[in-house]
């Protein structure tokens, strides 16, 4: 008889808690029902007093906090936001130039009266300007595969040397040309190789007849390719070392035990691990296409002439800029434009589907 009256005193008093009036109970459902009424049982979410659902905060933090968390942050990114907007989004505007027949002079953007797509029918009925897009499109892809291996090649060899002291020395002397003016490459190079530079008079001493790389025209783009390795070739290298960095040191360890080496380590653990930053920075290469370096061909342009070292920014300064066609120039640097963005859109889907992620991800 115990143990009923027992069990008959538990439910009693389990009845009599269940009875108490809301609110009297202990914990976070009392303090719940205290401050939000009743609580409902059937599952459905608690609405507010005027039927509307009640927003969960992000993360557990409003909007307004997370404000008042990071105002310093967005305080100190204000005048760099402000200095974008008006140098780089501001100037856009400008654009509307394309569809008008532009007078700088008298009538302004405001007076100019408009013609439509009259400027870029010109361009596409312009033989010159398909000329000119070609030869840009040599010239980049001369120096896309020429060019860009190298700072790959230069970042595997300073991540084979032990010593630090060497890689710093390494990587200082290819990182300075980086620093200099293209008057300055330019002159480098006119000075070793022109028609009275070192290579050509050390010929010439000993019974070889000289020649000027220069001035020679189908040799341009191997030769703009060139200053563009001994100048730039160091500081691409930069992006290739961090990666290297990060690669984990327990993988070419376990490659060594596996009896791999130096070249099996370097192909089945380097460059896996480089491989997405190759196909970020190809895609961004390929996006800039048209987007030689001007002073670079301009300082050359007269050497060799324009029939071989023109290029589409060079044409536009001629015949557009230089001569007052600024809607023919503005509907060029359009058309540029939208290449340059269906480059990079169509070098990225090539991304995918070789399993990297590219500029964005499919998702």
């Amino acid at each position: 008889m115990k143990p009923r009256a027992t069990v008959a005193t538990d439910a009693g008093s389990a009845e009599g808690r269940g009875s108490a009036p809301a609110g009297e109970g202990d914990g976070d459902d009392g303090s719940r029902a205290r401050a939000h009424g009743p609580l409902r049982t059937d599952g459905s979410e608690r609405r507010g007093r005027k039927g509307k659902k009640a927003a969960a905060p992000a993360n557990g933090i409003t909007r307004k906090l997370r404000l008042r968390r990071d105002r310093t942050l967005i305080l100190m990114t204000l005048p760099a936001m402000a200095l974008l907007l008006l140098f780089n989004y501001v100037p856009l505007l400008g654009n509307v130039v394309a569809f008008q027949d532009y007078d700088v002079y008298d009538l302004g953007i405001t007076g100019s009266p408009f013609v439509g797509f009259d400027n870029f029918t010109r361009i596409f009925q312009d033989y010159r300007f398909w000329e000119v897009l070609l030869n840009t499109l040599v010239i980049f892809l001369t120096q896309l595969i020429l060019f860009f291996p190298i700072p790959i090649a230069i970042a595997l060899l300073l991540n084979t040397i032990m010593s630090a002291r060497v890689r710093a020395w390494v990587q200082a002397i290819v990182y300075l040309p980086h620093f200099f003016s293209w008057v300055l490459v330019v002159t480098v190079f006119q000075q070793m190789f022109g028609g009275a530079g070192l290579v050509a008079q050390w010929l010439r001493e000993h019974g070889h007849e000289g020649f000027d790389l220069m001035t020679n025209p189908g040799f341009f783009k191997f030769l703009v390719t060139s200053q563009a390795i001994w100048k730039d070739a160091g500081w691409g290298v930069i992006v290739f070392l961090a990666a290297l960095a990060a690669v984990n040191t327990d993988l070419y360890e376990a490659a060594a035990v596996d009896g791999a080496g130096r070249w099996r380590r370097m192909w089945h653990v380097t460059l896996p691990a480089l491989r997405p930053v190759i196909a970020l920075l190809l895609v961004l290469r390929v996006g800039s296409a048209l987007n030689l370096d001007f002073e670079q061909i301009l300082l050359q342009r007269d050497q060799v002439g324009a029939g071989a070292s023109e290029i589409l920014d060079t044409y536009i300064w001629w015949t557009g800029i230089k001569t007052g066609d600024f809607g023919y120039a503005a509907a060029a640097g359009i058309f540029k434009g939208l290449f340059s963005v269906a480059m990079v859109l169509g070098a990225n889907k090539v991304a995918h589907m070789m399993g990297e992620q590219g500029v964005y991800s499919k998702k």
